[in-house]
């Protein structure tokens, strides 16, 4: 389970842009959460476009709203349940988010101003269907690699 939230201000991205960016972002994550490139995986993957006016958003300390220019701020905020998530795959993830949004907007490269969270939500801490859930109930799934599951079972023994 992922969410991927993309907080801009309004009117920044187009609705095909948005198009593009519900699956590029969702595959940015996924192939490195699961190991592979997994379409049955798709449907554990959410993602959230929030548009917020120019006067409810700052960078350097003024409002987007006040410093006469249109300026580029996007926050991308990735929550993922507890897995194999040690630093060179985050570092992949956030890099692959980036790559992804230059691409969907049509730009050689990411703003400076673009900036991705990522949060690893703990295990016992997420809920659904009326209960909590376990990435460890997923991996029977059959979208995660060998290698995936057995990172994943390493880094929750941990």
């Amino acid at each position: 389970m992922t969410v991927i939230t993309v907080n801009t201000p309004t009117g920044r991205l187009s609705l095909e842009e948005r198009r593009a960016l519900a699956e590029k972002l969702t595959d940015a994550v996924l192939v490195p959460e699961v190991g592979q490139f997994a379409p049955a995986a798709r449907v554990g993957f959410q993602v959230h476009f929030v548009e917020r006016e120019p006067d409810m958003m700052a960078i350097g300390g003024r409002l987007l709203a006040d410093t006469g220019q249109r300026l580029d701020v996007m926050v991308i905020d990735v929550a993922v349940m507890d897995g194999d998530w040690h630093q060179e795959v985050r570092a992949e993830v956030i890099e692959r988010v980036l790559a992804a949004m230059a691409e969907a907007c049509g730009l050689p490269a990411p703003s400076p101003a673009w900036w991705v969270n990522f949060r690893v939500i703990d295990e016992g801490s997420w809920g659904s269907s009326g209960g909590v859930l376990s990435v460890l109930s997923l991996l029977d799934s059959g979208v995660f690699t060998e290698e995936k599951i057995k990172a994943i079972r390493t880094a929750l023994d941990a």
